[in-house]
């Protein structure tokens, strides 16, 4: 047995879930669940290894892939729609299923879901992988719950935490430590706050996956109030609602990560924190390194921020330590599966399999730690980090070297499951 497989059979035996079967009959239908803010885990008996209700997972890339690698060892029959981009789609864990979308993919998985070519499908579990089956689940949340067992919700709140201004807002009435922020609707409000703005500053959008879907980045950093100025006009003429925050300085390092579970009555079931140690590009970019840690000081403040937004379900919440205080600072907040999540389970934390038991009535051994010091290299990414650096002077090839001479998990390689890895190199090779 590969030291792969030995270490995969060690963590799901941790989180109290053996390998099951990979061949799984079709589960019976369950007894759907009312659309409120319980969870919608009522089920007419309690199921059994054998007879699990196959998962639906809406949206999601890298994470979508790793939730399905998750559920699939548990012996779930898993289903992925998505994006053209999803690896999951080449999973042996994973049946894809295609919905053509043509601009807008909200509305197209909403009438597939609720339609009659999703009968199949009735007694699944829906689980949102991306901020835009969030809002799918959250918009038709009453309809959905008539046809598939859905998770511990408030819908409120998480459109709310989808939103970083709200976001920003809560954290502030929660006294959570954030940059300084300005509301910007305007140009005239933007024009009247202009001697209160500090540099460099980042146009940040309120909702992140539109933005990214219209800019192909995360944010647009102003050195200048001209820069400001054409940054809001972009996403102004884009119908793009943004805001303005300042940048907390220093490099991609001092981001961490605080993840856990809400459940019905507000309390976090696991706290689970990571670092990350590089992104490309730097200061925007997606992280391509990532090491579990613990990082006590992010514990207080994501619970104060998750008690006073109410978020139900999964959380995920990012820091940035700032150098000038030593203060760790909101960077924002999500509320569902990271792209992370193939670390987080694999250093004893299954959130995946968390989620699906509670929402299916399993029992569950909530992990109580985690292993730390674990890392998660993307060796493609990553390598564009280290030129990137290198260009700047920040980073030479035996620097860069020693920082990966670890032992690694990866983010999408499994000798178990290698055709995602394959279908990316194939896409990177095309470009």
């Amino acid at each position: 047995m590969s030291s792969d497989n030995v270490r995969m059979s060690l963590l799901t035996l941790a989180t109290g879930f053996g390998r099951a079967s990979e061949q799984v009959a079709r589960a019976p239908k369950v007894e759907r669940a009312a659309a409120d803010a319980a969870p919608s885990h009522r089920v007419r008996a309690q199921p059994t290894r054998g007879s699990l209700p196959p998962a639906v997972l809406l949206g999601g890339v890298v994470n979508a892939l790793s939730v399905a690698r998750d559920l699939g060892r548990m012996g779930v029959q898993v289903y992925a729609i998505g994006s053209s981009d999803s690896l999951a789609k080449h999973s042996r864990y994973a049946r894809w299923i295609d919905v053509p979308a043509d601009d807008d993919e909200e509305s197209a998985w909403a009438t597939y879901l609720l339609g009659p070519d999703a009968a199949h499908l009735e007694g699944a579990v829906l689980l949102a992988c991306s901020d835009a089956g969030i809002r799918v689940v959250v918009a038709h949340r009453e309809a959905l719950a008539r046809r598939f067992l859905l998770d511990v919700s408030d819908p409120r709140a998480q459109i709310e935490m989808l939103d970083k201004l709200t976001t920003y807002q809560h954290a502030a009435a929660a006294g959570v430590c954030t940059p300084r922020f300005w509301a910007v609707t305007q140009r005239e409000r933007l024009m009247a706050i202009r001697d209160e703005l500090v540099y460099p500053l980042v146009v940040k959008p309120r909702l992140s996956h539109v933005f990214e879907a219209r800019f192909r980045k995360k944010h647009i950093v102003a050195e200048t109030f001209d820069d400001v100025a054409r940054g809001f006009d972009a996403a102004s003429e884009a119908n793009v609602d943004v805001l303005l925050v300042e940048h907390v300085p220093g490099g991609d390092d001092h981001l961490a990560s605080y993840f856990t579970y809400v459940d019905a009555n507000g309390t976090p079931l696991v706290d689970f924190t990571k670092r990350i140690i590089r992104r490309y590009p730097a200061g925007m970019g997606a992280a391509c390194y990532h090491i579990t840690d613990r990082v006590p000081e992010l514990i207080g403040p994501s619970r104060e921020l998750l008690r006073q937004s109410g978020l139900r379900g999964l959380a995920n919440i990012e820091f940035k330590r700032d150098d000038r205080d030593g203060k760790y600072k909101l960077i924002e907040c999500n509320g569902r599966f990271a792209a992370s999540n193939g670390l987080v389970s694999d250093a004893g934390c299954n959130l995946a399999a968390l989620a699906y038991s509670r929402i299916v009535g399993l029992p569950q051994d909530l992990p109580t730690t985690f292993r730390s010091g674990m890392r998660m290299w993307d060796p493609a990414r990553d390598f564009l980090a280290f030129r990137e650096r290198r260009r700047n002077g920040e980073l030479s090839l035996w620097q860069w070297l020693r920082s990966v001479a670890h032992r690694q998990t990866f983010p999408i390689f499994r000798w178990t499951d290698p055709f995602p890895a394959c279908a990316r190199l194939t896409r990177m090779f095309k470009r």
